[in-house]
């Protein structure tokens, strides 16, 4: 338990988090923990459902009887909703749209952060979401804020999406996004914000593996040698 190792990277929405967390996670030999697939998974459900979105305590009731698991596999993390394999499923629009008014009900937060805490009690974890450094893990050895322009992480939302043959409209996807934003940081539960002791990374103009690399750089330094 002594050994165990936390990074924990924070950022507001299509700033990268994700793409960079898996990397570094399998790099270093973590666990890569997505907080955010944890809340698109309560509001899929919530959607499919029909459970009022403005009701926060029966959005926690739901939580309450929802397994949530991530499993690593040889392609990748995958995300189960009560056995059902819901990775693509969480990242289409609709659920997109919503993950922040369902992410921003106290009692739904609190338990959530139980959940992610017990996962990074049992091994070195690569944590991703918007308050890991904040609230969720505040004693990571690593502490990251990932940042980029609005215009960047449209085009970014963008590929992804047609990727998975959707075509969005880019204005779009850029009005998303700040919306996302102003949400995240205005919300009383838990607000997006940069933790006092971490770095901030603007990712506007370095690639994947450059933001890779400078993870793996601060992990070093942290680590005993």
């Amino acid at each position: 338990m002594e050994n165990l190792f936390q990074v924990a990277i924070d950022g507001p929405a299509a700033a990268g988090k994700s793409t960079v967390a898996k990397i570094a996670a399998k790099k270093l030999g973590f666990v890569y923990i997505d907080t955010g697939a944890m809340y698109r998974s309560l509001t899929y459900k919530a959607l499919r459902e029909k459970v009022n979105l403005n009701n926060g305590q029966a959005l926690k009731e739901l939580l309450d009887r929802t397994d949530i698991k991530l499993v690593q596999e040889v392609d990748g993390q995958k995300v189960y909703v009560d056995g059902d394999d819901v990775t693509d499923r969480i990242r289409y629009p609709d659920v997109s749209e919503h993950v922040s008014l369902v992410s921003s009900y106290k009692a739904v937060r609190t338990e959530m952060v139980s959940r992610q805490r017990k996962l990074a009690q049992s091994c070195s974890v690569v944590m991703d979401g918007r308050d890991i450094g904040t609230h969720v893990l505040p004693n990571a050895q690593v502490k990251l804020f990932l940042i980029a322009s609005v215009e960047e992480r449209a085009i970014r939302r963008y590929r992804e999406e047609l990727q998975k043959g959707r075509h969005p409209s880019m204005e779009m996807l850029k009005e998303s996004i700040a919306l996302r934003d102003k949400k995240d940081m205005e919300r009383d539960a838990s607000p997006l914000v940069k933790a006092a002791d971490a770095v901030a990374l603007d990712t506007t103009s370095l690639s994947i593996e450059e933001v890779v690399e400078k993870i793996l750089h601060f992990v070093k330094e942290k680590q005993p040698s």
